[in-house]
């Protein structure tokens, strides 16, 4: 959550107004000035605590304090800064709808909301904790999905290229599991500071090179979206990666590391961490048609969910058909005049909360209003298919798999450009400095 200056300040006054005899209590201070908000130093606190309590469960090695701490610095920033452009432009997740994700969550763990806070409590998670971490983390994917889906283009002749080729040589057999090292080049960079960075790679090749883990050196060095996670990417097919790691790892074994290789962001490290046969011979797909009513000034939000209720109880009643209310009422551009209809997809392709409903209905159930950030929705799912991907690979696959490789790379380059835009200033603690 964000943290505004008069909680700052609150909590200064509160810690003033104690007594003299009480015992001296270090106080939070402002670590990051970011644009109008700020990051306090407890937030910094909490998060390297929960990375060194992962890396213990996983015996993994930190990397130096310092190194760790500029990490979690670097990652608050790009998550505050996405919350900032949420923000700005009145994106905001409500209790209502976070509720409704979090029964979904519940019902895929075939468990009721009231025994997920028992288990979440008895790891001691609050559940209040566990509410706002979910909003936030929906937040950041919902702008992450309006900000970098309207940067992707893809065009006919890539899908019908791709298709070909998957025709001609079959999908990729192999999914990689890629550890990512990225060494930063700033924005027009001197020819100084391109060599500082060409010589900083180099060191950390050679360091690799020489047994060192890739881990804790991607934690403590790299610059890329995976940092943290000490640089590990989940497994892709060849076709969904992005190009860069796809145009390196063809054919590569496991433990080959590749690089540096320069672009435009910086010198890349690439290490094939493992490999594996393809998991996804088959994918799930579901067929579905929805109304959507959007609020506005005009439209509550309390009047939209009502009159879907009405459209649900005339078309379970026989008074109305989904067809024709979805031609005359849905807000939807692309389905409303073909009835709703969505045609066939892979249910991850929707925001979560309109996957989730899918995945609680049955065949030809229609779902009761429920909130995502695009308005209200009643969705029916019509059909269920198992496809498979291999030898009968259609072009809304190929879409797909080239969107994803495309986001990747658009999502990097839209964080890229949200940082250099903003003010932000680091504030160093008294006991880091010399």
């Amino acid at each position: 959550m964000k943290h505004s200056k008069k909680l700052f300040f609150a909590l200064c006054a509160l810690a003033m107004s104690q007594t003299a005899y009480s015992a001296p209590q270090p106080l939070d201070h402002v670590a990051v000035q970011l644009n109008d908000g700020i990051i306090l130093e407890s937030e910094i606190s909490n998060m390297i605590a929960n990375v060194t309590a992962n890396a213990k469960k996983s015996n993994q090695t930190l990397p130096s304090a310092e190194a760790l701490r500029t990490q979690v610095i670097e990652r608050l920033i790009l998550t505050r800064l996405q919350l900032q452009t949420a923000e700005r432009i009145g994106l905001s997740i409500g209790d209502l709808q976070l509720d409704q994700t979090i029964e979904n969550i519940a019902r895929e763990q075939k468990a009721t909301v009231a025994e997920m806070q028992q288990e979440l409590e008895k790891d001691g998670v609050s559940f209040n904790q566990y509410r706002e971490q979910l909003r936030e983390e929906i937040t950041l994917g919902e702008i992450q999905r309006i900000q970098v889906q309207r940067r992707i283009q893809v065009s006919p002749q890539e899908v019908s290229s791709l298709v070909k080729l998957i025709q001609e040589q079959g999908l990729k057999d192999v999914e990689f599991q890629i550890g990512h090292i990225l060494i930063e080049i700033p924005n027009d960079p001197t020819s100084e500071q391109l060599e500082s960075s060409s010589k900083r790679a180099d060191i950390v090749l050679k360091r690799l090179n020489d047994g060192e883990d890739f881990r804790s050196t991607a934690i403590a060095s790299s610059s890329g979206p995976k940092a943290l996670e000490g640089g590990i990417w989940d497994f892709m097919n060849i076709n969904e990666m992005p190009t860069l790691f796809a145009e390196v790892i063809a054919g590569a074994k496991k433990g080959q590391i590749f690089g540096p290789i320069k672009s435009g962001s910086g010198f890349h490290i690439i290490k094939v961490m493992d490999t594996r046969g393809l998991q996804t011979q088959e994918i799930d797909e579901v067929k579905s048609r929805h109304i959507l009513l959007k609020p506005s000034p005009i439209l509550s939000d309390d009047r939209a969910q009502a009159m879907l209720a009405s459209f649900l109880k005339d078309i379970r009643s026989g008074n109305a058909d989904f067809d024709k209310l979805a031609r005359q009422y849905s807000e939807d551009p692309g389905s409303a005049s073909k009835g709703g209809e969505l045609g066939w997809a892979e249910p991850s392709l929707y925001v979560p909360e309109f996957s989730q409903t899918l995945a609680s209905l049955a065949p030809g159930q229609i779902s009761e209003p429920f909130r995502t950030t695009h308005g209200w929705h009643i969705v029916q799912l019509e059909d269920r298919r198992k496809t498979d991907a291999t030898d009968k690979f259609n072009s809304n696959r190929a879409h797909q798999l080239i969107f994803r490789r495309k986001f990747n790379e658009e999502l990097q380059n839209w964080l890229d450009e949200m940082r250099s835009d903003a003010y932000i200033e680091i504030f160093e603690p008294e006991n880091l400095r010399g």
